[in-house]
């Protein structure tokens, strides 16, 4: 998002706040890349330093690592699209759920939406004006009492393009440590480990715009996850090394 000369990520403007909000919320897919793409590179480079670890071939690296990116990539997407149709799911349920209440005890429903108001620091005529505003809408109810009352969210994400972005981000970075291995550079781990530095460090730099961290701290957070799980499997693969 670029930066207004305020400082701030958007323009205020009537005419801009009415552009902005004119769709609606929009869903984001960025945990699906970000969580995608650091399991690829943390998996697959653990399978690197595992095997270098136990003085395996350099193709025993690039077969591991090739069935990792498909078969794990894959389940990872086939997970995310399960997890999240099955918030889809529920949020429906709890959508359907709602809408019988309102119908079959209306005045019920009237109380909640009282209640979490009242809560928020509404009261008298302002309460009552809120009450009868929310409750005058079907829609418009039903979304509060989802919200407020049960913690979901009215913006639906897309299960296919949630696993697409996570097969995609796990595959492409996930790719970054057999390069080396690939092209049968000299070097071969310590190549890898550095191109498996700069992924974890550009995820952790690019999921910093969204979040309170500076990009270099949040690049060196993601970078020390990353390599704790490597060292791991580098530290059993070379005390397993005489197994083999």
């Amino acid at each position: 998002m670029d930066k207004q000369p305020n400082g701030l990520e958007h323009d205020h403007t009537r005419d801009a706040i009415a552009r902005r909000l004119s769709g609606g919320p929009k869903p984001s897919y960025l945990r699906d890349w970000v969580y995608g793409g650091i399991d690829g590179a943390v998996t697959t480079f653990a399978i690197v330093a595992g095997v270098v670890g136990a003085s395996l071939e350099a193709r025993v690296v690039l077969i591991l690592g090739l069935a990792n990116l498909l078969a794990d990539g894959f389940s990872m997407a086939a997970g995310n699209y399960s997890a999240t149709k099955t918030e889809i799911d529920e949020a429906t349920h709890i959508r359907n759920m709602e809408e019988r209440h309102i119908r079959d005890d209306p005045d019920g429903e009237r109380e909640e939406v009282r209640q979490i108001y009242a809560a928020k620091g509404f009261a008298g005529t302002d309460l009552d004006h809120a009450v009868d505003t929310i409750t005058a809408s079907r829609k418009r109810w039903v979304d509060v009492m989802l919200v407020e009352e049960h913690g979901l969210s009215t913006v639906s994400r897309d299960p296919m393009k949630g696993a697409l972005a996570t097969f995609a981000a796990f595959f492409i970075c996930g790719a970054a440590p057999l390069l080396p291995f690939l092209f049968g550079l000299d070097a071969s781990l310590m190549l890898a480990s550095f191109a498996t530095a700069a992924v974890f460090f550009a995820i952790g730099s690019m999921k910093s715009r969204w979040s309170p961290l500076p990009w270099w701290r949040s690049g060196l957070e993601t970078l020390a996850i990353g390599f704790a799980a490597a060292a791991i499997a580098y530290i059993v693969g070379y005390l397993l090394r005489g197994v083999m």
